[in-house]
């Protein structure tokens, strides 16, 4: 096809528009070489997400394995934007937490808008204060918790990414909006014909050790709340008796001394060797007609800098090798894009974006959305908008770490 630009995006995305959307299909493999194990999402019980799929050709249903799911791809999205805010110059919410002086070290003093779980409307947000203000009843929050698919001015304004990643209004309250949005941009990790079982899959199985090799039946007592100056000493009697002033009694494996086999059910499971593993992201332009803002023209002009905003991330993230987890480096094999046609057209291989030619279609989308007037001001803020938490998820979070922090 012609080269991808905002005004072909935003024909394409009209409400008389038949085209259906863009498909990226990467073949990818692990970074040590094909076929060798990598580690798929693990799930509570120590399992992962098997299922059966059409794949191959001839097509056949074979046994496969979601290596990372559609939320976590989105997540994944997200954290790309928030790497290129500045760059892009994209909206960002920050909820400061500097004031809670309890935090430990491993959490984060603030979370941005582009890491919370529900986007905007996360407990997070609905809990925030800006200026001294309850958010959700100043001006901005208001916009915000009460958009909707039919006025999604507020999100298109401060939390782009939920109108092609979705959302659901679900915490502000039951006689508040319920408002939903499904994900235009949905992308999946699968890996297919796992070799060996995948409804059992083997484990790693080892030695945890200890060069002095002490005695794992030992009791210790400790306070398991003590996350500063963690101190225990050795007591005698069961494991299962009650330990004085709140302390627990554990096997001194239990706090890290001694050689501890790791098998059975403790043992982590073991990476996963594929006949083939695929990424496949698809944003659709149906779901996104679902927008309209301002008439038929600013509609289609928003929807296209939508679209420009996933694609830029899916290069972002994606476009080169990526690591997922432990065990889990993929690149690219091959990667197709696709552009998807009305019904009865065909479909047509498209040129895939480099990254400066994604920037580059994001920016002609967004001086299209400015020129259309369908963004405050012309534009996006580039400062973060600071909120912070009101005293109930203050209290609730130095409750939950009420320990002073370790002094300097």
């Amino acid at each position: 096809m012609s080269k991808l630009t905002a005004a072909t995006l935003a024909t394409a995305l009209a409400d008389t528009s038949s085209d259906a959307g863009i498909t990226i299909r990467t073949e990818a493999e692990p970074l040590s070489g094909p076929h060798d194990p990598i580690k798929p999402a693990g799930y509570p019980g120590a399992k992962f997400q098997v299922e059966k799929r059409w794949h191959g050709d001839p097509l056949e249903a074979v046994d496969a394995i979601i290596v990372d799911n559609v939320a976590s791809q989105a997540n994944r999205l997200e954290a790309a934007l928030r790497a290129m805010r500045a760059e892009l110059g994209l909206p960002e919410i920050i909820l400061d937490l500097s004031s809670i002086s309890t935090l430990p070290p491993h959490l984060p003093t603030a979370i941005s808008s582009f890491s919370m779980p529900h986007r905007h409307a996360d407990a997070y947000l609905r809990d925030a204060l800006l200026d001294g203000e309850k958010f959700m009843r100043t001006k901005t929050g208001a916009t915000i918790f009460n958009a909707s698919v039919d006025n999604p001015a507020g999100l298109l304004q401060w939390f782009p990414q939920a109108l092609i990643f979705g959302f659901w209004t679900s915490h502000a309250g039951k006689k508040r909006s319920q408002a939903k949005l499904s994900r235009a941009w949905v992308s999946e990790i699968t890996g297919y014909d796992p070799a060996g079982d995948s409804g059992n899959p083997t484990r790693t199985l080892g030695v945890k050790g200890d060069p002095l090799n002490l005695s794992v039946v030992e009791q210790a007592e400790f306070d398991e709340n003590d996350h500063v100056g963690f101190e225990w000493h050795l007591t005698e009697g069961s494991t299962k008796d009650k330990a004085a002033g709140g302390k627990s009694r554990k096997a001194l494996s239990e706090i890290g001394h001694g050689q501890v086999p790791f098998s059975g059910d403790e043992a982590a499971l073991r990476p996963v060797s594929f006949r083939d593993i695929e990424q496949r992201a698809t944003v659709s332009f149906a779901a996104l007609r679902r927008l309209s803002v301002d008439g038929p023209e600013s509609s289609a002009t928003m929807r296209a800098l939508l679209v420009a905003l996933g694609l830029v991330a899916h290069v972002e993230a994606f476009g080169r090798a990526f690591h997922l987890r432990s065990d889990c480096d993929l690149r690219a094999a091959t990667t197709t894009w696709t552009w998807l046609g009305g019904s009865g057209e065909e479909d047509q291989t498209m040129e895939s974006l480099s990254r400066d030619r994604a920037i580059a279609l994001f920016g002609e989308c967004l001086e299209a959305a400015a020129a259309a007037g369908i963004l405050e001001g012309g534009g996006w803020r580039t400062e973060p908008l600071v909120v912070t938490p009101n005293k109930a998820l203050t209290d609730a979070i130095s409750k939950t770490w009420p320990l002073e922090p370790v002094s300097a």
